[in-house]
């Protein structure tokens, strides 16, 4: 694999205890196995993927780092080998299989090294491999640079797109076809990973986003890979700062789910957005998605794939789509649009229904968002003082206070309760709090 400029990459390491691997030298066997490496120290990482569970995978000679934080860990306290005799000093690319139509080898993780391939699931070793690399991937070439999974709308197809020097080769998972192009405007990538539906090239300690089926650098990069992938010292945007914040008062600003499934909680100036449960929530500055709004919201809500935001006296709507764009002639007044005057304290729509509710004070209030214009239908008196937001989702209601929330089975039993719910807690990561 070459080792060029971009970073974000995980050591894969195997007991070395037994006859080294062919490809490695008895000193190499040494100093592999015994270093320790740290990755805040500026790392030209060998592969990146996730597993099966989400969690996101650095790899480096014989070292892992699982997450974005934390010590390395030897290749084979991770991966394990079916027997004695493959052994992996190193890989040359990985990427976790998104194949929905043949479960199969649906989230397995492939590691490749030199000509082979090895298929790994609850991180042990699948029954036949490794194979060769033409078997499982025919024409994608061997001695790999990097890899990437591509799920279908973000590619053409679900595919897996894999790196060497200039050239790039798209794989479709269903066909078994692969497209050859020349990207030689993007840096050369050792290792590639798709974060949140975005792609990465990692270069030497940097990064560059990328458009995953033209190549195309999107945004200014490229970007040091502390400060967003890992937790170090003296580094300090993205991932950091977005997680590590104080949290002596715990609250939400707003909360809710769009069209698309994913949910987002906001707080202050931050957004945190949960994409699965397997993945998590992460953490980014609102300005990031939403650069109108910038910080401090006061209700958030979804319907008829719009996003809602009322901040004050006023209600900015965006159209929901891989970027959320502002509808022209926003912000407008709350009593121009919803018929209320501002401010309010949290607003829901439940799935599939045309009402949103509105927290405000101790009343909810109910407008129908498909009357023109809209207007106030009715109220309610709640048994809560003042929240801070509310979802609904297939579960129910979710009423939020301070570091926790009342849940209700439906708009209509948080109507009629006359006391509240017993509280649960808040999960940190909803609030971006670590501890």
């Amino acid at each position: 694999m070459r080792l060029l400029p971009r970073t974000l990459c995980l050591c894969l390491a195997l007991a070395l205890s037994h006859a080294a691997p062919s490809h490695l030298s008895n000193t190499d066997k040494g100093e592999h196995h015994d270093a320790k490496h740290d990755r805040c120290a500026g790392i030209e990482f060998d592969a990146i993927a996730p597993d099966e569970k989400g969690i996101s995978f650095f790899f480096k000679g014989d070292h892992v780092w699982r997450g974005f934080r934390g010590p390395s860990y030897l290749l084979n306290s991770s991966f394990k080998m079916a027997d004695d005799h493959h052994h992996l000093g190193h890989v040359d690319a990985a990427f976790r299989m998104h194949n929905q139509d043949d479960h199969t080898d649906h989230d397995h993780i492939f590691l490749f090294l030199d000509d082979k391939v090895f298929s790994f699931y609850n991180h042990t070793l699948e029954k036949g491999f490794p194979k060769d690399i033409q078997e499982v991937f025919p024409g994608v070439p061997s001695h790999l640079d990097a890899a990437v999974e591509c799920h279908k709308g973000e590619c053409v197809t679900d595919s897996v797109i894999f790196f060497k020097g200039d050239d790039v080769y798209h794989y479709d998972i269903k066909t078994k076809t692969v497209k050859q192009r020349e990207w030689v405007h993007l840096p050369k990538c050792t290792s590639a990973f798709r974060w949140l539906e975005r792609f990465y090239c990692f270069h030497g300690t940097q990064f560059t986003r990328f458009h995953p089926v033209t190549g195309e650098v999107v945004g200014d990069y490229p970007k040091d890979a502390r400060n967003y992938f890992m937790l170090c010292p003296g580094f300090g945007h993205g991932h950091r700062n977005t997680t590590v914040r104080n949290c002596t008062h715990r609250h939400l600003d707003a909360a809710t789910s769009d069209d698309a499934g994913k949910a987002y909680a906001f707080r202050e100036k931050w957004f945190m957005r949960l994409d699965s449960h397997r993945d998590g929530w992460h953490a980014f500055p609102i300005v990031s998605a939403w650069k109108e709004v910038q910080s401090n919201v006061d209700a958030v809500f979804s319907f008829n794939q719009h996003l809602y935001f009322i901040k004050g006296d006023q209600i900015y709507i965006y159209k929901s789509g891989a970027h959320y764009t502002l509808i022209e002639g926003y912000p407008k007044s709350l009593k121009e649009e919803l018929d209320i005057e501002g401010p309010v304290d949290a607003a829901f729509v439940c799935e599939g229904k045309q009402t949103v509710y509105i927290l405000q004070g101790q009343k909810m209030l109910f407008i129908d968002l498909t009357t023109t214009p809209r207007h106030l239908e009715r109220e309610v008196v709640l048994p809560i003082p003042k929240v801070d937001a509310a979802t609904c989702d297939p579960d129910g209601v979710k009423v939020y206070v301070g570091s926790e929330f009342y849940h209700y089975k439906s708009p209509d039993m948080l109507a009629i309760s006359q006391l509240p719910d017993k509280p649960q807690k808040i999960p940190l990561q909803m609030l971006g709090c670590e501890h």
